[in-house]
C-alpha cells in the first residue's frame, strides 16, 4: 500500500485546489502465492520420491508436477537454516551463527536473533501488499524471551508476519504443545485422548488464515511459512500411522540403506556410479544387535515413518484446500528441510531424549546434536520390552538411533550438525505450474539455502527496498535459482558457499568440496580436511586430499575469505550459551491468574535443592485441585490438594513416586509447600503445612532434563499424573508461589 510520506498528490488550501492521491494495492491482482514447507531434521533420502521406502504420496505429487533438485544444501543446524532461508543472507552474517537458544554470545555472529539489517521474506512481503502468515516452529529468538513477558521484538509478528500460530523453542511434545498465538501462549484446544496432534492443529490454521484472508480480500495474495515441528524429536504420532510400519524395518539399517540406495538409482535422484558408503563409525553392524534391542530400535524407526507419513498427510490436506479453492495453480510452493537427519539419538536411539550427556561416535567426549539423550544400556533393553507400546505416544520422547539416521541420510555420511553432505544436503521441491513446464524434472545445480528468498523475490519481480523498518540493509546474497526452471543442464551461477557449525567447517567452489569434522576444543590448525570432487563423487566417498594438496590448500584459503567476508569468526566449539547477566533468578515469585510458564523461563529445579511455599485459602475437604505442577509424565512434578490432604507426585522417565500427608489439612489462610534435598542421583521430598514438616519420602532416581514449562493453580497442559484429570483447577485461592532453588 502507498504510506502517507510517499504521498504524490497536491494538498492546497481546500480540497477545491487539491490533487488527492489514492490508496492503491502494491501487487497486482493476480500475484501469486508463496507457501513454504520447512521439515525438521529431514535428510536426503528419507522422502518417498528421494528413495525412501516410507509412503509420503502428497510431497511425492509436488515433485511429479514440479522439479526435485538433488545439489540442494542447507546449515546442519535449524536456527541457522531458518535464519538463512527468510533473509537470503549468510546465517553468521545475519548474527545466528548456531541455534539460538544460548542467546547473544557477545560477538556479532551469535546474537541470538536476526540483525534487523536484515529484512526477513515476510518483512520485504509484507511492504508489497501480502498477507504473511507463520505456523509451526519458530526458533529464532533467544530461549530466555519465550515467555508471554517478552521481549517481543523477535517473535514472528514483530519480524513481518501478520499472523502466527506455532511453538517458538527448538522442539515441543507434538501431543502437549506449548503454543504461542500471535503474542500469547495458549493451550492446546484439545487433548490426545479426544484425537488431538500438533501437525493437525497447525494445519487446520493454516487453512483458517487461508480462508480468514480470502473471504474478505481476495484479491490480497499471501506468504505461508509452513514449519511443522516434523520430524524433530520427540517422534510422535497417531497409533495407526505408526501400526502400519510394523515389521517394514525388520531386516535392520543396512539392508534398509541398500534399499534406498537402489531406488535412488532407480529414480535417477542420485547420478549413476555413486557409491554407498560404509557405516559411520558407531554404527553397528545389524547382526551384532540382540533381539531386543532390535526390537526397540525398530519400533522407533517405525515411529519416525508414521510421523513422516502422517506429516504427508497434513501436508496433502493444505495443499488440497489450495486445489479446491483455486488457489494452487497460482501458488509457488518450496518444500524442503533444514538440515540432515538427526544423530542425537546416539547409537541405541533413546525413549526420553534430552536426558543425560550422550557421547559421539569416536567416544571422544564430544556431545552431539542440540539436545542430548539418555542412552538405552544393554542391561536395559529386557525392561524396556514393556514400554514398546508407549513409543510414538503421548507418554513418550523418542529419538532414532545413529544407524536409522544414517539411513535417513543415504548415500550420504555423517549427520545433522556435521558439514559433512549427510548434515546439509537435503531434499528441495518447487512446484509451480505457471513457470515449470518439466514437470518430474530433476535438477542438480549446486545451490543452498540463502537462494531460497531471492528465487521468491525474482518470481514476484521484487525488488528489495535499501531501508526496512529505518534500518539500513546489508545485500542479499543468495542466488536465484529461477534459472533452472528452465533448462536442467545449465552449469550453476552460484559462485562460492562456506560451511560453518561449531568448528566443523567446509567449501564448495566450482564442483568441489573441502570439509572437516572438528572434534571438541581440537586445534583448528591440526586438524585434517577431506576433498571431494562432488561433480564426480555424489556421496563424498572419494578423498582426493593427497591426490589434489595444492587444490586442498588453495580451497582452505578460500574458506577463511568467505569466513572473514560472513562474520564467521570467532569459531566455537559448542553452541553459544548467554554470558551476559542472567535474568533467570534463583527466587520465582508466581501470583495467579498467569499464563503457562514457558520452558525456558519455568524453574530451573534440576540445579539441585530448592524448595515451594505457597500461600493458599482452604474451605476444607472440598477445596481440591494443583498447586503448582511442571513437566509432564514422563519427567515432571505436581503438588496438590486431593481428599482434603496435601498430595505429591515427581516422575523420572515415566517412573513416579507418589506421596500423600497422613493428616488433614486446617481451614482457612494456610501456607503449604515442600523441600526437595538432593544427594547425588537421589533426593528426599519434605512436606510442610505452617512451617511445619508433615511427612517426608525418598526419591531413588532424580536424574532429568530441565522439566518443561510450569503452571500454577492447574495443570491443563500436559498430564503428569493419572491421579487427577485435567485441568484439575485448585477449587479455593492461592495467593502466591514461591520456589526457592539453591
Amino acid at each position: 500500500m502507498v504510506s502517507p510520506d510517499r504521498f504524490r498528490g497536491r494538498i492546497g488550501t481546500t480540497y477545491k485546489d487539491s490533487e488527492p492521491d489514492w490508496f492503491s494495492p502494491a501487487t497486482p491482482a493476480d500475484a501469486p502465492n508463496v507457501l513454504v514447507i520447512l521439515l525438521d531434521d529431514t535428510g536426503f533420502g528419507n522422502l518417498g520420491c528421494y528413495g525412501s521406502t516410507i509412503d509420503t504420496p502428497y510431497i511425492d505429487a509436488l515433485a511429479e508436477n514440479g522439479l526435485r533438485y538433488n545439489n540442494f544444501h542447507v546449515t546442519p543446524l535449524c536456527s541457522p537454516s531458518r535464519a538463512s532461508l527468510l533473509t537470503g543472507r549468510n546465517h553468521h552474517a545475519v548474527g545466528v551463527a548456531t541455534i539460538t537458544g544460548g542467546g547473544d554470545a557477545g560477538f556479532p555472529n551469535q546474537r541470538g536473533r536476526i540483525s534487523p539489517h536484515a529484512a526477513t521474506l515476510a518483512e520485504i512481503l509484507s511492504e508489497e501488499g501480502y498477507a504473511t502468515f507463520a505456523l509451526g516452529k519458530w526458533h529464532l529468538n533467544p530461549g530466555q524471551h519465550n515467555s508471554v513477558a517478552g521481549p517481543h521484538d523477535e517473535w514472528p509478528l514483530q519480524r513481518g508476519f501478520n499472523r502466527f500460530y506455532g511453538f517458538l523453542p527448538g522442539a515441543t511434545d507434538q501431543f502437549y504443545p506449548e503454543l504461542t498465538y500471535d503474542n500469547h501462549a495458549v493451550p492446546p484446544p484439545s487433548t490426545p485422548a479426544e484425537g488431538y496432534h500438533l501437525t493437525e492443529d497447525l494445519t487446520d490454521h493454516a487453512i483458517e488464515f487461508i480462508n480468514d484472508l480470502k473471504a474478505v480480500r481476495p484479491e490480497t495474495p499471501f506468504f505461508t511459512y509452513f514449519s511443522p515441528g516434523a520430524m524433530h524429536n520427540p517422534h510422535q504420532a497417531p497409533k495407526a500411522y505408526i501400526e502400519k510400519y510394523r515389521g517394514c524395518f525388520d531386516e535392520g539399517w543396512d539392508v534398509m540403506r541398500q534399499r534406498y540406495y537402489e531406488q535412488q538409482l532407480a529414480l535417477g535422484i542420485i547420478p549413476p556410479g555413486t557409491h554407498l558408503p560404509p557405516r559411520n563409525p558407531g554404527v553397528q553392524p545389524w547382526e551384532t544387535l540382540s533381539q531386543n534391542e532390535r526390537n526397540f530400535v525398530c519400533r522407533l524407526q517405525e515411529t519416525w515413518a508414521g510421523f513422516l507419513e502422517h506429516t504427508d498427510a497434513q501436508i496433502g490436506r493444505l495443499i488440497e484446500h489450495l486445489r479446491t479453492i483455486g488457489e494452487l495453480d497460482n501458488t509457488v510452493v518450496m518444500l524442503t528441510a533444514d538440515n540432515g537427519t538427526s544423530q542425537s539419538g546416539g547409537p541405541y536411539g533413546v525413549m526420553n531424549a534430552g536426558v543425560s550427556p550422550q557421547r559421539n561416535a569416536a567416544n571422544d567426549g564430544r556431545t552431539v546434536g542440540e539436545k542430548n539423550g539418555r542412552p538405552a544400556p544393554e542391561e536395559n533393553f529386557d525392561a524396556i520390552q514393556e514400554k514398546l507400546d508407549d513409543i510414538g505416544g503421548p507418554h513418550s520422547y523418542t529419538d532414532i538411533p545413529w544407524g536409522w539416521a544414517q539411513v535417513g541420510n543415504t548415500p550420504l555420511r555423517w549427520y545433522k550438525q556435521d558439514t559433512h553432505a549427510g548434515g546439509v544436503r537435503v531434499p528441495m521441491i518447487i512446484h509451480y505450474p505457471s513457470a515449470i513446464e518439466d514437470a518430474g524434472g530433476i535438477r542438480g545445480q549446486f545451490h543452498y539455502v540463502t537462494d531460497i528468498t531471492p528465487t521468491i523475490l525474482e518470481i514476484l519481480g521484487v525488488k528489495p527496498r535499501a531501508q526496512y523498518r529505518g534500518y539500513d540493509q546489508m545485500p542479499i546474497t543468495g542466488t536465484s535459482l529461477a534459472y533452472t526452471f528452465d533448462d536442467g543442464d545449465c552449469p550453476t551461477r552460484k559462485p562460492i558457499q562456506y560451511f560453518e557449525m561449531m568448528g566443523n567447517r567446509g567449501l564448495w567452489h566450482d564442483g568441489w568440496m573441502a570439509v572437516t569434522r572438528h572434534e571438541f576444543d581440537d586445534d583448528y590448525s591440526t586438524e585434517e580436511w577431506e576433498l571431494h570432487h562432488l561433480d564426480e563423487d555424489f556421496s563424498e566417498s572419494n578423498n582426493l586430499a593427497e591426490a589434489e594438496p595444492d587444490r586442498l590448500k588453495r580451497m582452505i584459503e578460500k574458506w577463511w575469505v568467505e569466513a572473514r567476508r560472513n562474520d564467521v569468526l570467532p569459531l566455537r566449539s559448542s553452541v553459544a550459551r548467554r554470558t551476559e547477566v542472567s535474568h533467570d533468578p534463583l527466587t520465582y515469585h508466581f501470583v495467579p491468574p498467569m499464563a503457562r510458564v514457558a520452558s525456558k523461563q519455568s524453574p530451573t529445579l534440576e540445579r539441585g535443592s530448592w524448595s515451594l511455599a505457597a500461600d493458599v485459602d482452604i474451605a476444607g475437604e472440598e477445596t481440591e485441585g494443583v498447586i503448582y505442577a511442571q513437566g509432564k509424565s514422563l519427567d515432571g512434578v505436581t503438588l496438590f490438594v486431593q481428599g482434603g490432604v496435601l498430595c505429591f507426585v515427581y516422575t523420572v522417565m515415566g517412573k513416579e513416586t507418589v506421596f500423600r500427608s497422613a493428616t488433614k489439612l486446617p481451614r482457612g489462610r494456610i501456607t503449604v509447600g515442600m523441600t526437595f534435598e538432593r544427594n547425588g542421583d537421589a533426593g528426599t521430598v519434605t512436606l510442610i503445612v505452617q512451617s511445619q514438616a508433615i511427612g517426608s519420602v525418598d526419591i531413588p532416581d532424580v536424574t532429568r532434563r530441565a522439566m518443561r514449562g510450569a503452571e500454577v493453580g492447574r495443570n491443563r497442559h500436559a498430564s503428569i499424573t493419572d491421579l487427577y484429570t485435567l485441568p484439575y483447577a485448585f477449587s479455593g485461592t492461592i495467593h502466591f508461589v514461591d520456589i526457592h532453588v539453591k
